[in-house]
């Protein structure tokens, strides 16, 4: 019996497998005519009842709001330090090069009694250069020198400031100088 309306409803108890559907009669409870038997405006209709889950499928508008909001916090924390460890790692990729152009040009020098001079640059790593005689390169893989990790060429002089060579990846900015991932990266500093 429902208090609320002073009606009860009556069904039949039984539900087709497939269907939600169940056949019910509502009957005024103050009333005990002839025309119990059906809501008004119903004429004695089945109703459909909604499940349980119909009317709870999907998320609020707050619930996405907080998962959201919470995603951009763990960002806020963490894209820093994945963003640095990226400018870190090259930093040690342009360490790796030059040690990698080091061995090569020690090779070449062995082969030439020479270190290729700057204007022979380290294209004579990969070409024979004019005027050599024992040259048994090319000293490095693939088809050309590699650029820096940040694409700029590497600056080489040879006889150098501080050593008989000196390699130079100019950092980030590409320029001279700087601090952090944009700092130079040289063969005679660790």
């Amino acid at each position: 019996m429902d208090q609320r309306f002073g009606r009860y409803s009556a069904c039949s108890g039984e539900v087709d497998s497939g269907s939600p559907t169940r056949t019910c009669t509502d009957q005024d409870s103050r009333s005990s005519g002839a025309d119990s038997g059906a809501l008004p405006g119903t004429n004695g209709r089945s109703f459909r009842r909604r499940s349980a889950a119909h009317g709870e499928a999907g998320f609020t508008l707050v619930e996405i709001l907080g998962v959201i909001t919470i995603i951009g916090l763990i960002m806020g924390l963490v894209g820093p330090r994945v963003l640095g460890y990226l400018g870190e790692s090259k930093v040690k990729a342009a360490h790796i090069q030059i040690q990698s152009f080091a061995s090569a040009l020690d090779l070449f020098y062995l082969d030439n009694g020479r270190y290729p001079s700057s204007g022979e640059g380290l294209a004579a790593l990969m070409q024979r250069p004019g005027g050599t005689q024992s040259w048994n390169g090319p000293y490095l893989k693939g088809a050309a020198v590699p650029a820096d990790p940040w694409g700029h060429p590497y600056p080489y002089r040879s006889p150098g400031e501080h050593g008989p060579y000196d390699i130079i990846s100019y950092g980030a900015d590409g320029q001279e100088g700087g601090a952090g991932t944009a700092a130079d990266v040289t063969n005679w500093t660790n």
